[in-house]
């Protein structure tokens, strides 16, 4: 690509993912607010956060996790262990394994997390359809198609109006990182 291909195309990408973020700051400061509460509330009670996601949600949640532990000082677990996921998804189907893994590290009150690009992932869905039972802490973070069948499960649900998988991924990995850090200078 010739260099003044390369800068329009650059000025663009960027351009569509301010647009993004500037439409989603304002709209999403109640969600925001009540995310820091819930986590404020298990932090105090000693409970959990679990977080998921497939693929490049995965990793996000991954790093989400070890700020979480680090910068807001609460325990934090992200299940990436293709042991626990291969033997979970072969007995149970891929479907099921994170409802599987919910099974085993979600207590009660605990804060579940679910990350979800379209928010129409069978094994996302299957999870907060199970987790409801243990929990009423989940919050979801999806894109895609407004009202998808995650983000009308969770109690706090995070929806950015795009249907570009880093546009969002890239997101949902600023507003968690944006919560962990609003731990920093407070509960001091």
């Amino acid at each position: 690509m010739k260099k003044i291909k390369i800068k329009k195309y650059t000025e663009n990408y960027f351009s569509k993912f301010i647009d993004l973020l500037y439409s989603a700051k304002s709209s999403k400061i109640s969600e925001f607010y009540e995310a820091r509460l819930l986590i404020s509330k298990a932090k105090k009670n000693r409970k959990k956060i679990v977080i998921f996601g497939n693929g490049g949600s995965s990793a996000i949640a991954n790093h989400v996790a070890v700020d979480f532990i680090n910068v807001a000082k609460i325990k934090a677990l992200s299940i990436n262990n293709s042991s626990i996921i291969t033997g979970f998804a072969n007995d149970y189907g891929f479907e099921n394994w994170i409802k599987q893994a919910i099974k085993v590290y979600l207590n009660k009150d605990d804060i579940l997390i679910l990350i979800s690009s379209s928010g129409e992932s069978r094994n996302m869905t299957n999870a907060c359809k199970y987790a409801k039972k243990i929990s009423k802490n989940i919050i979801t973070f999806t894109g895609f198609k407004y009202k998808n069948s995650l983000s009308k499960m969770g109690k706090i649900n995070f929806w950015f109006n795009s249907k570009r998988y880093n546009y969002v991924e890239n997101i949902h990995q600023l507003f968690l990182l944006a919560l962990s850090d609003s731990f920093k200078s407070s509960d001091k």
